[in-house]
């Protein structure tokens, strides 16, 4: 589900390969993310790491045929479900190199969380983005600490509850990407961002970062924990029960207004 690469220079490059779903977050995905942030943490000689996804998007979110499974499933499947995410967003979000995000395509629920734990994140011009979770019944929840902590509460609450879609324009204006550029320009853009890290000190980069995460919004235990918390709280409601149904009988929610 993953291809985890690291050329001569340290450069890893952790690429999502999910295409055919859209690099949609199913559990062998959030597992082998996982494990690959503790296998590159692990390897001092991993000097920056680029994050990207394989085929036509970034990242489309959740899988939902995944989600429903847990919804079924009993309260000790809902937590081992929602602690995996949030212990893989955590890994990410962690880990003493770097991380670079290459966004393109589409970059939904999840997949702005992804971008979230970047420490840069570099679009394509064309990408759409969205915290689409409401539309299904659902909340952003254990994304919703790393979301908050880019975008701060006042960028967070235009986009966290309306599952409005938006460009990369507005994300970049919003905090989630640094830039934006063409398509054909994106590995250049990105390679731009590597190449400082090349001349600084491993572990003088590693020590500033965990100093900048020390100074920034508290993301500990108890945070986690109630982002899983209300993850699983959402998922026995009626709300996601409904949109969840609604999404895979090709129908609109219940709650759906025409305009």
């Amino acid at each position: 589900m993953i291809e985890l690469s690291v050329d001569d220079r340290g450069v890893a490059k952790l690429v999502l390969a999910r295409p055919d779903k859209h690099n949609a977050l199913s559990q062998a995905l959030i597992d082998d993310l996982r494990d690959a942030a503790a296998k590159i943490a692990a390897d001092p000689d991993i000097r920056v790491v680029v994050l990207a996804g394989q085929g036509a998007s970034f990242c489309a979110g959740g899988d939902l045929g995944w989600m429903r499974d847990q919804m079924a499933g009993d309260e000790a499947m809902k937590r081992a479900a929602a602690s995996s995410i949030a212990g893989m967003l955590g890994a990410l979000n962690t880990l003493p190199q770097p991380v670079i995000g290459r966004v393109h395509g589409n970059a939904f629920g999840g997949g702005v969380g992804m971008a979230c734990v970047c420490d840069v994140a570099v679009a394509a011009d064309h990408v759409k983005l969205g915290l689409t979770e409401t539309r299904l019944g659902l909340i952003p929840a254990t994304i919703g600490p790393y979301v908050l902590a880019r975008l701060g509460e006042a960028h967070a609450r235009r986009v966290f509850m309306s599952s409005r879609v938006f460009d990369a324009a507005e994300a970049a204006a919003l905090g989630i990407v640094a830039r934006v550029v063409p398509a054909d320009e994106l590995d250049t853009a990105v390679e731009a961002e590597v190449a400082p890290y090349l001349q600084c000190a491993p572990g003088a980069v590693a020590a500033a970062k965990r100093f900048a995460r020390s100074l920034g919004p508290l993301i500990d235990e108890d945070t986690v924990t109630r982002s899983i918390d209300a993850l699983i709280a959402q998922w026995h409601s009626a709300d996601a029960a409904e949109g969840i149904s609604a999404f895979f009988e090709k129908r609109k929610p219940a709650w759906a207004v025409t305009s």
